[in-house]
């Protein structure tokens, strides 16, 4: 997929802008924000498109690293310039911390967890996040013990895998 013609900007459009207005969303909780955040995103891929190096990461991963930075800009520019606001507004929320690191972490894992076999992410799951032992998985899925410490290896293994392919450096 490439950002040198106006078909492959659309191209990356229809395959990225979901993702990224759910990640801009999470991050800026404000519809018209996201919206522009998206915008921007492509817009700035699009002028530095020659700096794109496919060999360093996809498309996608790029993408997302523009959006981040365009969602810490707005972030700042809202914190720098408050805009008027209605006292009596039913809308008023407390300021809420800057948290587009965690969204874009959240998402990055979320999104590697995906990427996992079926398999490799149930044992993840099961073991390393819901704290059950080896042994009590292994007689519910009615495989050996030892079945079940590979495949948490390999899992392990796959989801730093997926990890790095998002750009997330360990």
């Amino acid at each position: 997929m490439s950002l040198d013609t106006p078909d492959g900007v659309q191209v990356a459009f229809d395959a990225h802008a979901g993702e990224l207005f759910g990640v801009a969303m999470r991050g800026l909780n404000d519809r018209g924000l996201a919206e522009d955040a998206v915008q921007e995103t492509f817009l700035r891929a699009w002028r530095s498109r020659d700096r794109f190096d496919p060999a360093l990461g996809s498309l996608r991963t790029w993408l997302f690293a523009i959006l981040r930075s365009v969602i810490v800009d707005s972030s700042r520019r809202r914190h720098v310039r408050p805009q008027p606001v209605d006292p009596s507004s039913p809308r008023l929320q407390p300021a809420v911390p800057d948290h587009i690191d965690a969204v874009i972490a959240q998402w990055q894992v979320e999104e590697a967890m995906r990427r996992l076999s079926p398999e490799h992410r149930q044992v993840l799951v099961e073991v390393r996040l819901k704290g059950r032992s080896i042994e009590d998985l292994a007689q519910e899925l009615r495989i050996p013990g030892g079945t079940v410490k590979s495949r948490a290896h390999y899992a392990l293994r796959a989801l730093r895998l997926a990890l790095e392919e998002l750009g997330v450096q360990p």
